[in-house]
């Protein structure tokens, strides 16, 4: 299990856990990122990430993507 930021571009992952407090779980979650669901990095852009969850393009900051397990 590693954090979401040290994922390679273009490799998919599954999602295996999401830390953080309620709020920002709930955010996450809100984003579509859930425990078993896929995920993949598509660009890293001055410390924030744009993410594939669930057919929809996120940007992500840092501080978050660590917060996602895959």
């Amino acid at each position: 299990m590693m954090p979401l930021i040290l994922s390679e571009i273009g490799e998919e992952n599954i999602i295996k856990r999401i830390g953080g407090k309620g709020e920002v779980k709930n955010h996450l979650e809100n984003l579509g990122f859930v425990v078993g669901g896929t995920v993949t990095v598509i660009n890293s852009i001055g410390g924030n990430i744009i993410v594939n969850v669930k057919n929809s393009r996120v940007a992500i900051s840092r501080e978050l993507a660590q917060k996602i397990m895959v």
